[in-house]
C-alpha cells in the first residue's frame, strides 16, 4: 500500500539555487516564467485527424518528422555495474540514493544539489555504504550540467522542482547518459515531443520514473487484466488526491515556495501521473491500444487561499499570490478502442489519500481505497470479494522476490529502482519509455487548455508515430533468466 507519509513524494527536491541556505530567487522566477510562456500550449494544435481516433474526437495534432530511429524496443547496453549520478538531493532524492545504494551492482559516481548540507549528507551516505567518495557538484543553478558531462556515469537520476526536469534530461542525452525523472517529466507540448526526438536521436532512453506502477496492488492488477480476469476492458480510473496545504505553506518543507506557485499559473492536472500511469499498463496503451483526447473540468480555487487564511501571519510572502489551479480537476480521457480513463487531482482540499486505482471490464471491476473486487463468477450477490486472494496466483514476480523491499511508499519506490537497475545490468528493454513519458504527462497542458476552453476535448499526440498498434512487453515482465 502506498505510505502516505510527505516525504515519500516524488517531486519533493531542493530548489537549484546558487546559496546553500535559500531559495533561489532565479527558480522561482524561472517557474513563473516557464508557466506564463504558455505551456507550449499553441504547438501542435493543428493537423488532420488520424483514422484511429473515435467518431466525434478532435483532430489530432500532425507528429512532425521523425528525426532519428524509434527507441521501441530498443535494449540498453548490457553493462555488470551501473555507474549513476543523482541531480536533488531533497525529500526525494536525498531518500532514493537510500535505494540505489541497497542494490548490488550499482555504484553513485556523483552528486548535484546547489544547498551543500544536502549534498554533504548524501555524499556521507555513499561512502557509509562502502563506495568511494563521490564527486559533488553545488556550484549554482546550472552545475548539473558538469555532472551530465562526466565520462564516468551511465544514468543520471533527476529529482528536483518540475520546472527543471525538462532541461536536465535534456542536457543527460545530448551528453550521452539515459536519464530517468520524477513526474512530470516536462511541461510543455513541444517539450515532451523534444524529449522524444532527443531520445531517438541521442539512443539514450529517456523514462518517467513512475513508481506506483510498481505498487504491488497496481502490478497484481495488471496480471489479473493481462490474464483476461475482467474481461474486455472498458474503464479505469486514476489519481493524485493528496492534501498537501500544510506542506505547501511549510517554509521548511519544500526548498522556497516554487510547488506552491504552480497554483498561481495553471488550472488543469498538475500531477497526472500517478493515476494515469497504472491505468495505462492495464489498457497496454502504447501496446495496442493509445489515447487520442481528453475533457477536464475544474472546481473553484478556494482551498489554499482559505488554508492560508487560518494559517499564516500577515505579512508572509504567500499573501502576494493569487490561486488559479482547480482545486479538483476532473478528467475524462478516450482511447482508440473507446475504452474511458478518469483522472482525478487534488491537493487543496483536506480528504484521505487516494489514488482512486480502479479498473472494470465485462466480467468485473477493481476498486482501491479500500481494496476490493467483484469479477464473475468468482463473486455474486452484488457483494464484494477479498482481493488479497488472488496474491498467490497473480503477484508480480517482482514482489514474490522481494516481499519485504526497503524504501517509501510500501516500497514500490525499490521495486521500480530494482527492476531498472536490473534491465541496465542485463542489457534488456526498459519496462517503459520516452513515449509512455510523453503520454502520462500529456494531460499537464492538456487539461488546463480543456478547462479553459469549458471542457472542449484536446488531442491527445501519438508520440510513438503509429507504433501503438503493435502489441510489446511492457511493466508485466517476465523474470530474467540470467
Amino acid at each position: 500500500m502506498h505510505d502516505e507519509h510527505a516525504i515519500a513524494n516524488p517531486d519533493d527536491s531542493a530548489t537549484p539555487d546558487d546559496s546553500a541556505d535559500g531559495a533561489s530567487r532565479r527558480a522561482v522566477l524561472r517557474t513563473a516564467g516557464l508557466a506564463g510562456a504558455g505551456l507550449g500550449l499553441g504547438a501542435l494544435s493543428g493537423g488532420t485527424a488520424h483514422a484511429d481516433a473515435p467518431q466525434g474526437a478532435p483532430a489530432a495534432a500532425e507528429a512532425p518528422p521523425r528525426k532519428g530511429k524509434t527507441m521501441v524496443g530498443v535494449p540498453f547496453e548490457r553493462r555488470s555495474t551501473v555507474r549513476v549520478g543523482i541531480v536533488g538531493l531533497g525529500n526525494r532524492g536525498g531518500s532514493m540514493i537510500d535505494l540505489f545504494l541497497a542494490i548490488p551492482g550499482v555504484k553513485v559516481v556523483a552528486l548535484c544539489d546547489p544547498v551543500k548540507d544536502k549534498t554533504a549528507a548524501a555524499a556521507k551516505k555513499v561512502t557509509a555504504a562502502g563506495q568511494p567518495a563521490p564527486a559533488t557538484y553545488t556550484k549554482g543553478d546550472h552545475d548539473f550540467e558538469n555532472l551530465c558531462k562526466r565520462g564516468d556515469i551511465d544514468f543520471v537520476y533527476v529529482a528536483t522542482p518540475w520546472d527543471w526536469h525538462f532541461d536536465m534530461a535534456k542536457t543527460a542525452m545530448l551528453n550521452g547518459k539515459h536519464v530517468g525523472v520524477e513526474c512530470p517529466i516536462a511541461l510543455q507540448l513541444d517539450q515532451l515531443w523534444e524529449l522524444v526526438d532527443l531520445s531517438e536521436r541521442t539512443r539514450r532512453h529517456c523514462m518517467q520514473l513512475e513508481n506506483c506502477c510498481y505498487g504491488k496492488n497496481e502490478m497484481r492488477v495488471l496480471r489479473m487484466a493481462h490474464a483476461g480476469k475482467f474481461g474486455d476492458l472498458l474503464h479505469g480510473a486514476g489519481a493524485y488526491n493528496h492534501d498537501l496545504r500544510g506542506l505547501m505553506f511549510d517554509p521548511d518543507y519544500y526548498e522556497g515556495p516554487w510547488r506552491r506557485l504552480w497554483h498561481t499559473r495553471l488550472r488543469g492536472d498538475l500531477y497526472p501521473n500517478h493515476g494515469f500511469g497504472p491505468v495505462s499498463n492495464y489498457m497496454d496503451i502504447n501496446r495496442g491500444d493509445r489515447v487520442t483526447h481528453i475533457s477536464s473540468f475544474g472546481t473553484p480555487a478556494l482551498g489554499l487561499a482559505e488554508y492560508r487564511k487560518a494559517h499564516m501571519p500577515a505579512g508572509d510572502p504567500s499573501w502576494k499570490e493569487t490561486y488559479i489551479e482547480s482545486d479538483r480537476t476532473i478528467s475524462l480521457v478516450q482511447t482508440a478502442k473507446g475504452r474511458v480513463i478518469r483522472l482525478e487531482h487534488d491537493v487543496s482540499t483536506p480528504h484521505p489519500y487516494s489514488r482512486i486505482n480502479s479498473l472494470g471490464g465485462t466480467k468485473g471491476v477493481f476498486e482501491d481505497y479500500p481494496e476490493r473486487i467483484y469479477i464473475e463468477p468468482d463473486h455474486t450477490n452484488d457483494e464484494w470479494g477479498d482481493f488479497a486472494k488472488y496474491a498467490d496466483e497473480y503477484d508480480h514476480w517482482l514482489w514474490k522476490e522481494h516481499a519485504n523491499p526497503p524504501g517509501g511508499h510500501g516500497g514500490m519506490d525499490y521495486i521500480m529502482i530494482f527492476r531498472l537497475m536490473q534491465t541496465m545490468q542485463l542489457g534488456l528493454v526498459p519496462d517503459f519509455d520516452v513515449y509512455d513519458a510523453a503520454t502520462w504527462t500529456s494531460p499537464v497542458p492538456l487539461s488546463h487548455l480543456s478547462i479553459k476552453a469549458k471542457g472542449a476535448p484536446q488531442a491527445i499526440p501519438d508520440f510513438t508515430r503509429g507504433l501503438w498498434k503493435k502489441a510489446r512487453p511492457g511493466v508485466d515482465s517476465e523474470k530474467p533468466k540470467a
